[in-house]
């Protein structure tokens, strides 16, 4: 189990002025961002992102959705770090998530739900590596 988890705030938080909210509660939460930048990712850079879900039907709805605006892609740090943020963005169904998670407060649908965030150990180290160089050491 890593302390460590990558988390992607996507375009429509950040073009609906959400960022700093979530980032307050991620902090309140009592995760320590390690690293974080705001970029716009490219068709191709989402679509190699979202590799992984190439032969599902949302595939191109899902690249055109994540290269549409800016995005602020973070590392944060805390024990537990992958399920207890997972707990913390909730379902991602914003209709079947917890009362005061992230996507319950800023989502918006199941394609427009805010927040991204690693749903394993691995997959937070090859998320968090595809943003930040150097951050091979988990």
């Amino acid at each position: 189990m890593s302390n460590r988890t990558f988390t992607m705030i996507k375009p429509d938080a950040f073009e609906k002025g959400y960022t700093g909210a979530i980032l307050e509660k991620i902090e309140k939460a009592g995760f320590r961002i390690v690293s974080m930048k705001k970029t716009k990712l490219s068709a191709e850079k989402a679509g190699e992102f979202y590799a992984i879900h190439k032969e599902r039907p949302f595939y191109g709805e899902l690249v055109e959705f994540m290269s549409s605006g800016p995005i602020v892609a973070a590392i944060l740090e805390k024990g537990n770090a992958v399920e207890d943020f997972r707990t913390l963005i909730g379902a991602t169904n914003p209709a079947n998530a917890a009362e005061g998670t992230i996507r319950k407060l800023y989502a918006e649908s199941v394609g427009k739900n805010a927040i991204h965030g690693s749903d394993s150990d691995a997959n937070a180290a090859i998320e968090g590596s595809f943003f930040f160089s150097g951050m091979e050491q988990w």
